[in-house]
């Protein structure tokens, strides 16, 4: 029988982060661990929580979920590709150990094996808030950020120890870096917690880095924002996160997008709305008038006789999303401006003026007649 997808098991997208694989694995194992399922339910259980373990021990190794993702399952093949090494294990161990410690009391870590058994740790992901306009947003652009890195400490060169010193063995783990825990019938293997996988102690560490062998800094990433990105976006910057420890990969950088509130246009997915304010004349009697576009100007017709609320609908004036092959449109809602501080000549005029509309009947207000008509069947 083929095998399932391994996104499908997991039940998470192909775009999904390394958290995300790793918290959905954690929930289905504990759904299918032998010893929460008994009875009948305990056979098909352990065959879902294999095969859930298969599918997390592939993807949460970045390597070989490269290679599964333009392969398939022939790319991850042991008969094919030498089998998983160390570090395939290390993967899984890290959150099974999550679930253990759920489980059993017990603790895990970020962490997985590295040569000759010793915890190596992805580094933490970041997140960066940066902030454009929708213009920015609707055209793309480049931009410079300033990030948290680390720098190799000059005082220690790196190994963490104060000068004329150097680390020596953990006396707990004999410098593998892990040790085993057993509860039942499960042996799990876990960071030292005496050196915290590293395999080393350091009696006198360094001054300047206080041990760790790096010392914190900043430095400057170019970022391409595409065209078409809406607010709550992320765009991922692989292995610009947090630096892994014991030759552990790097987290990775989530710059998360945040389009500042625009004094005229409003954003509804790929479409845009905008109020156009028109005097009373000009909903009257009609003619053309200017409107804003992301673009530049763009003139409409407002035909004679105009309502307040009336939409007018302008094709590709929106913007092009990230992932659509033509841009949305751009909708003008037409606001009939009343007439302010008016002087005593203007408000004759419209008194006659409304005078004169009244002479002439529901002829020149038929939304009024109706409305009349309406409040007479609600009271009779």
């Amino acid at each position: 029988m083929s095998k399932r997808d391994y996104y499908e098991v997991l039940g998470v997208p192909k775009n999904a982060s390394d958290d995300e694989i790793k918290k959905a694995y954690r929930k289905l194992a504990m759904k299918y661990h032998p010893d929460r399922n008994q009875g009948d339910a305990a056979k098909a259980a352990e065959e879902k929580f294999k095969e859930v373990k298969e599918a997390y021990e592939i993807l949460c190794v970045s390597e070989k979920r490269a290679a599964y993702d333009q392969y398939g399952h022939a790319g991850v093949d042991p008969n094919m590709r030498g089998g998983p090494g160390a570090e395939g294990f290390g993967g899984f161990a890290e959150a099974f150990g999550d679930i253990f410690g759920d489980m059993f009391g017990g603790g895990g870590g970020g962490a997985r094996g590295g040569r000759g058994g010793r915890q190596v740790y992805r580094g933490n992901d970041l997140s960066y808030a940066m902030e454009i306009t929708l213009e920015e947003a609707a055209n793309g652009k480049d931009a410079q950020i300033r990030i948290p890195s680390w720098d190799e400490c000059e005082t220690c060169h790196g190994n963490g120890a104060k000068p004329g010193t150097q680390p020596k063995t953990c006396g707990t783990c004999q410098g593998s870096g892990v040790v085993q825990m057993r509860q039942g019938f499960f042996a799990v293997q876990q960071a030292c917690p005496h050196c915290r996988g590293t395999g080393k102690i350091i009696p006198e560490p360094c001054t300047s880095c206080h041990g760790q062998g790096k010392i914190k800094s900043q430095k400057t990433l170019e970022v391409k924002i595409p065209a078409g990105i809406d607010d709550g976006m992320r765009i991922r910057s692989t292995g610009n996160g947090e630096p892994g420890s014991n030759g552990g990969p790097p987290g990775d950088l989530y710059i998360e997008i945040r389009v500042k509130k625009h004094d005229i246009f409003e954003r509804d997915g790929d479409d845009l709305h905008c109020e156009v304010p028109v005097s009373f004349a000009t909903a009257a009697l009609g003619g053309e008038i200017e409107v804003p576009t992301l673009a530049g100007k763009a003139a409409i017709d407002i035909p004679e006789g105009t309502q307040a609320g009336k939409q007018f609908r302008l094709r590709g004036k929106g913007i092009k999303g990230v992932r659509a092959s033509y841009p949305g449109d751009l909708y003008c809602h037409i606001v009939v401006e009343t007439p302010v501080k008016l002087t005593e000549f203007q408000r004759k005029l419209l008194k006659d003026f409304d005078e004169s509309l009244k002479k002439g009947g529901s002829k020149h207000s038929p939304s009024t007649e109706t409305w009349t008509d309406k409040l007479k069947n609600l009271f009779s």
